[in-house]
């Protein structure tokens, strides 16, 4: 491997750390975490119980509300609408994936946008897309917190560097790909988006190629190979998919084919240990700046806005 590895791990212990100074800060207002799981999917038992371990450690309280498969659409909202109300809780996760039964656009809008700590509501989509976020998805910031801190330490100066460079984006979710598009664009960088779709036709290679940073959040192991990437690029792999090895234990892979890529370009992050470590503090952040919300700290604060300045 050539490339330089981003360290996930190392950012996100620095990120506890100040976590931890800011929940001493928070006085007078409950600061908890409600998570909402349906049914056992692998990955989100996975992240409910680093989510639970984590909150423990920076004195969190978290509230886990585990339905079965079969729950309809009316058990789930009114577990949102019991969760709305709970001032124990400052923030709500519903972890995906939902039943193919349950109306994921309608769960996300029953959630008070208050403690909506993913920007899933159509409301703190909007905030995020227009410059003024309430929250930025704790994904796709994590994404351009690793960025920022990478530059940062090579001596890049991040305004200059985003001007000047090509973004490309794989993947188009709501909760990541579009995110990230947003967060690309408040930095002035040249940014594109690809989905499945150009891979099915003319090739995802076409468009990626072209990038000084590429981020892939497709959810598919192994999709962006050498032939995908240019010289020196930095290459963020947000994928994360469950396999099972020889040995019959499951284990996370990412979208990104590490073995071809790493020796042709200037920098990524592993998986595991790249994004997820960060996205999980940057998650109990948000719980955080949504009780000081509460307490009446006004719509900005400096964990709102930072990710929108490159300076």
């Amino acid at each position: 491997m050539t490339a330089q590895v981003i360290d996930g791990r190392a950012c996100a212990r620095a990120m506890k750390a100040e976590l931890i100074d800011e929940v001493a800060q928070v006085h007078g207002h409950a600061t908890g975490l409600a998570t909402i799981m349906v049914g056992d999917d692998y990955g989100s038992v996975a992240y409910e119980r680093r989510l639970q371990r984590l909150a423990r450690e920076v004195g969190i309280a978290h509230f886990p509300h585990r339905l079965e498969g079969s729950a309809g659409i009316d058990e789930v909202s009114e577990t949102v609408e019991r969760l709305n109300t709970d001032d124990r809780v400052s923030g709500i996760l519903v972890l995906r994936p939902l039943p193919p039964g349950v109306d994921e656009s309608a769960v996300f809008r029953a959630i008070d946008p208050g403690k909506d700590v993913e920007a899933v509501h159509p409301e703190n989509a909007g905030l995020l897309a227009l410059g003024t976020p309430r929250f930025v998805p704790s994904t796709a910031a994590s994404v351009f917190h690793l960025l920022d801190s990478w530059l940062d330490s090579v001596g890049e100066d991040r305004a200059d560097f985003y001007h000047r460079s090509s973004i490309v984006v794989v993947g188009r979710s709501n909760n990541v790909g579009k995110p990230a598009i947003s967060l690309g664009y408040e930095r002035e960088a040249t940014v594109q988006s690809v989905d499945v779709w150009a891979d099915r036709t003319t090739g995802i290679g076409r468009h990626t190629r072209w990038a000084d940073v590429l981020i892939v959040a497709a959810g598919k192991a192994g999709l962006v190979k050498a032939e995908h990437v240019s010289d020196n690029a930095i290459v963020i792999d947000v994928g994360i998919n469950p396999m099972t090895g020889v040995d019959g234990r499951v284990h996370m892979v990412g979208d990104v084919d590490v073995e071809s890529v790493a020796p042709r370009v200037r920098a990524l992050t592993p998986v595991p240990g790249g994004v997820g470590p960060v996205t999980d503090v940057w998650l109990l952040r948000n719980t955080v700046l949504a009780a000081r919300l509460r307490g009446g700290a006004g719509p900005q604060t400096e964990s709102s806005v930072e990710l929108l300045e490159v300076s």
